[in-house]
């Protein structure tokens, strides 16, 4: 069983939603340093997904400090999580990048974006995500 859950959707990359669900159980406490993480084979056995993105899930937590990979002995959740506010804040970067793009394509301003964060912050602190 997956540390993790990921309901995969259509629309976007079976990478980038399994990703997304690993940082939000590194998040939520579900997944803490030191934790180990889930072989590629689990990974893709368990997600019913190919063996080559469920490597590239790992390559790309690996490549943001997120995942440590210790040859022989297994892959473990980083004690380093993005410790710095500017290391937080690049991590977000990417992500924001797309919510902008996706906001003025809909035509909402600043403070719909805002409204919607705010909600979304709001009913992950009350445990409802």
């Amino acid at each position: 069983m997956l540390p993790f859950s990921v309901v995969i959707r259509p629309g976007l990359s079976v990478h980038e939603q399994v990703v997304f669900a690993v940082k939000k159980a590194m998040v939520s406490g579900r997944l803490r340093p030191g934790d180990e993480f889930p072989s590629v084979r689990v990974l893709s056995r368990e997600l019913r997904i190919n063996p080559n993105t469920a490597h590239k899930v790992v390559a790309t937590l690996t490549t943001e400090g997120l995942l440590d990979v210790r040859p022989g002995i297994g892959t473990f959740v980083a004690g380093r999580q993005a410790s710095s506010a500017a290391g937080r804040r690049a991590l977000l970067r990417e992500d924001v990048e797309r919510l902008v793009v996706e906001a003025r394509h809909l035509s909402l301003d600043v403070q719909d974006v805002l409204d919607a964060v705010s909600d979304h912050w709001n009913r992950f602190d009350r445990g409802s995500t």
